[in-house]
């Protein structure tokens, strides 16, 4: 772990004592902080008190006066739609209100640094394909030999990480929680993916979604700046920033600074006015999509600012074995296939499943975000049939109207009927545009039950074949 010194001998409030809220627990019990833990839920408060930890109800008022900063998870509300009472005590009291993320920029800050290249932190943040992003940079620079490591939304939690040596590198995925809060934000490289409604509720509007999303780009000034300018909030937050590498799946950017995007299948950089590389992406099969080539894109250029030769960046961008639940084939028999798309929680991120697929038979719904499936109405003619779950299943069912559907209410029934009724060529594909939480705890655990269904599926397929 990276232990959190800056808060030695006082009490400091932990709220939320999840992968983030324990890691961050441990962190500042051992730079010599004295945790006052809590949690809603009694099973995660057991869990802290079973480890050593002071349980403490943060809500009154007694308690917030106690504490010299309260570290907040990213689940907990912190402003919109309204405070956690804990962090309302908190800031009544004037006691600073932080995260994890803080922490870990701060205690990094406060490290005397080692003989040698100092570490490197690339923070990947944006609507869409943090993850992938994420994990496809610590993916080279692992495969190129350097030593790496991945955290924040992904992996393990910030403080949870080892301290880092000389010349490593930190690869974190963060979201909007975690930027808006954290009271340090300092990555040598930070990446801006695109911005599609998301959250909309826990930050009041799109403006204050983007607005959480750029304090990485302006508290933590990063030396290098990587943004998607696809969107109109990316343009503008490259119009902000100097000298900002541009990431593009859409054009060749133009302006100032250097450029990574696609061009017929291939991963161009343009610098100087010259074209420096070219990658070959067709070969890169857990890369396909649009979307994909924005990651690719977005991840090549990072890479680049770390140091990394194209040569060194190709062969991994190759081989990456993508991430579970992200376009994830599951199996195919009788020329039909299973594609687990279960993160695909907005009809933004489903876009991409439905462009990158024909033939498909959708398995939608859950719990609805704000607007719906309306906008993926130009995608309809690509669906054979939808067959529909949850919250969503009647929302979605006035929507697609006259495209073929069924309300199946669950996705056992929806797995089902999708493999009764599927013909060569057709995909079975999960991509709800919905979260989880009506039916699942989480979208993980939503594919892992669709992966399970659809391996059930192809394994009575070749039992038949098989015969008696």
């Amino acid at each position: 772990m990276i232990p959190v010194t800056a808060y030695a001998g006082r009490a400091v409030g932990v709220l939320g004592l999840g992968r983030s809220g324990l890691a961050a627990a441990l962190a500042l019990r051992a730079g010599g902080a004295e945790p006052l833990c809590w949690d809603d839920a009694e099973a995660a408060r057991a869990k802290a008190e079973a480890a050593g930890f002071e349980i403490a109800d943060l809500g009154r008022a007694r308690e917030a006066a106690r504490l010299a900063c309260l570290v907040v998870s990213p689940g907990i509300a912190h402003l919109y739609p309204r405070p956690h009472q804990a962090v309302a005590q908190a800031q009544a009291a004037g006691v600073p209100v932080d995260n994890d993320v803080g922490l870990f920029f701060r205690a990094l800050l406060e490290t005397e640094p080692e003989d040698g290249p100092a570490p490197k932190v690339v923070a990947v943040t944006g609507s869409n394909g943090k993850s992938t992003t994420t994990a496809l940079i610590h993916h080279v620079l692992r495969s190129a030999g350097r030593p790496a490591q991945m955290g924040g939304n992904i992996g393990r939690g910030v403080l949870g990480l080892d301290p880092p040596g000389p010349g490593a590198a930190i690869v974190l995925e963060l979201s909007s929680y975690q930027i808006e809060l954290a009271r340090a934000l300092a990555p040598d490289v930070a990446v801006f993916l695109n911005l599609s409604p998301d959250h909309l509720d826990r930050h009041a509007g799109m403006g204050g979604y983007f607005a959480a999303k750029r304090r990485l780009f302006e508290l933590g000034a990063p030396e290098r700046a990587i943004i998607g300018i696809d969107e109109a909030e990316g343009r503008f937050l490259a119009n902000t920033h100097h000298a900002p590498i541009l990431v593009s799946v859409k054009s060749r950017p133009r302006g100032e600074g250097w450029s990574v995007f696609m061009h017929r299948n291939h991963l161009t950089e343009w610098r100087a006015g010259r074209q420096q590389a070219a990658i070959d992406m067709r070969p890169a099969l857990a890369l396909r999509g649009a979307h994909n080539h924005q990651n690719a894109a977005a991840a090549y250029a990072a890479c680049r600012a770390l140091g990394l030769a194209p040569r060194q960046i190709e062969p991994a961008l190759i081989d990456f074995p993508g991430l579970a639940h992200r376009m994830e084939p599951v199996g195919s028999a009788r020329g039909v296939s299973f594609v687990n798309d279960s993160k695909a929680t907005n009809a933004d991120a489903a876009e991409k499943a439905l462009l990158a697929f024909e033939n498909i038979r959708w398995i939608a719904g859950g719990r609805p975000k704000e607007g719906g499936i309306a906008p993926l109405r130009p995608l309809f003619p690509r669906i054979a049939r939808a067959y529909l779950i949850g919250e969503a299943e009647a929302a979605f069912a006035a929507t697609l109207a006259d495209v073929p559907h069924a309300r199946c209410g669950t996705l056992e029934r929806a797995v089902a009927a999708a493999w009764a009724e599927a013909r060569p060529g057709d995909v079975i594909l999960l991509s709800p545009a919905c979260a989880s939480f009506d039916q699942f705890a989480s979208f993980e655990a939503r594919g892992d039950a669709f992966r399970a269904l659809a391996s059930a599926c192809l394994e009575e397929q070749v039992a038949q074949e098989a015969g008696p």
